[in-house]
């Protein structure tokens, strides 16, 4: 059973002096040469436990050192330690080449949660650049690792941190022949995975709606395929109806009031749009085709899904003002899996083009196409919060043609940090979808 993770409260911003020389990563570029970052050892006050004072410091560099923008530094190599309320020596960390020093303080409050206090100094620009306070019960102290993480993270980058998030999945065990599939979430970091379907039913596709509280999915449930609902609160799952038909596919709308789906109906395959609240269908797709694979733009006036009508697997966008359908991909292959990025400027997509399969992205005309990731075979990519990142699945090609091998990846939009979520030794992971920012 799903438990909620216990909502944290950010007390205040103490202080943030700007420097006058700005220390900011170039996350377009790729950051060629990363910031040099050192996050000292964490300061303990009253009886706090100095496991949990190491572990938010870990979590912390595993962070930020996982985007490929950081290079962390050594803790033998940090020449001093300096208490929170003393300033740094620059000098002494200009001589390791340091450019930001963290340091942070874990002590209780006066009601026995952990507060996390933090400083981030730009050591060149010799100045104080971020400064906060954090409070959480004892058990969330490693959400407080990830909260501090996208806080250093936004500061030096100017993107929104995606380090307090979650990805739900399908972990797949036991023989190839004779798979186990499971509907499970985990942080983003792989820490914490739980189980949140049992290993009797069949179930695909998981997706959250944008406030968290549902995850919709296929499920095979009675032999039956059709699109359901769970609540992460309390655990309970429905079927969103009985629509005549196999039905897949399921994505929220970006108000959380529709989900569009696929759905079968006298052989033809078409999108449809459901209502939560009226609980009516309507009908987005038509013609002999097969449509699917929806995706609604972070504005909700817009549908991308992949379609045949063409005559082969291409991407076309709908526009629900107009009613409208454009086709965006031209390039040589198939192109699947549509996902459009929270800020709008991106559509991820799997292409499949001379026996390899690619994990790409381009702009919302179907332009400037960009591969991110190939393999034997790869799909299903879905963006992070800030539109920086994919997380994607990859199988590895079966060399005795028995055991095959799946990972979740995350990539960044250059295409050069490539990050391998770990998963138990015996969990495959195949269709990861990432959170928005935890509540």
């Amino acid at each position: 059973m799903f438990k909620k993770v216990l909502s944290l409260l950010v007390l205040s911003l103490l202080s943030v002096f700007p420097a006058r020389a700005e220390l900011k990563v170039d996350i377009i570029a790729g950051a060629t040469e990363p910031i040099s970052i050192a996050v000292q050892k964490i300061e303990t006050g009253g009886k706090v436990s100095d496991s949990d004072a190491t572990m938010i410091r870990k979590v912390v560099e595993n962070d930020l050192k996982s985007t490929g923008l950081f290079r962390i530094i050594s803790h033998d190599a940090m020449p001093e330690f300096v208490e929170i309320g003393n300033m740094p020596d620059f000098n002494l960390w200009n001589a390791i080449k340091a450019q930001v020093l963290v340091q942070a303080k874990l002590s209780l409050d006066s009601d026995g949660k952990y507060d996390l206090e933090f400083f981030v100094w730009d050591v060149n620009g010799k100045e104080q650049i971020e400064a906060q306070s954090l409070v959480a019960s004892k058990k969330s102290a490693r959400r407080l690792a990830h909260i501090m993480a996208d806080a250093i993270y936004e500061r030096l980058t100017g993107e929104i941190g995606y380090f307090d998030t979650q990805i739900v999945f399908i972990a797949e065990t036991g023989p190839v022949h004779n798979r186990t599939k499971r509907m499970a979430i985990m942080d983003q970091d792989g820490y914490g995975l739980r189980y949140l379907s049992d290993k009797k039913t069949f179930v695909m596709s998981p997706h959250f709606s944008p406030n968290m509280q549902t995850i919709v999915f296929l499920s095979f449930r009675d032999d039956d395929p059709m699109v359901w609902t769970l609540d992460l609160d309390t655990g309970e799952q429905r079927r969103l109806g009985q629509f005549g038909g196999m039905n897949f596919a399921p994505r929220f709308s970006p108000d959380g009031t529709k989900i569009a789906l696929s759905l079968v109906k006298k052989g033809i395959t078409h999108i449809y749009e459901y209502d939560i609240e009226t609980k009516t269908l309507k009908q987005l797709t038509f013609g002999n085709s097969l449509n699917t694979s929806p995706s609604y733009s972070p504005d909700g006036k817009k549908l991308a899904f992949n379609s045949d009508r063409s005559g082969n697997q291409q991407i076309y966008v709908l526009d629900f003002e107009t009613g409208k359908v454009e086709r965006l991909t031209y390039g040589a292959g198939r192109y699947a899996t549509p996902a459009w990025s929270p800020d709008g400027q991106f559509i991820a997509f799997t292409k499949i083009a001379d026996d390899t399969f690619y994990i790409g992205i381009m702009d919302p005309r179907g332009r400037n196409e960009k591969i991110l990731a190939g393999g034997w075979y790869m799909e299903a990519p879905s963006w992070a919060p800030g539109s920086r990142r994919v997380v994607y699945y990859e199988t590895e090609r079966a060399l005795d043609g028995i055991e095959r091998i799946s990972h979740i990846r995350s990539v960044d939009i250059t295409g050069r940090n490539v990050y391998d979520i770990e998963l138990p030794e015996d969990v495959n992971g195949v269709e990861p979808t990432w959170s928005p920012r935890l509540p």
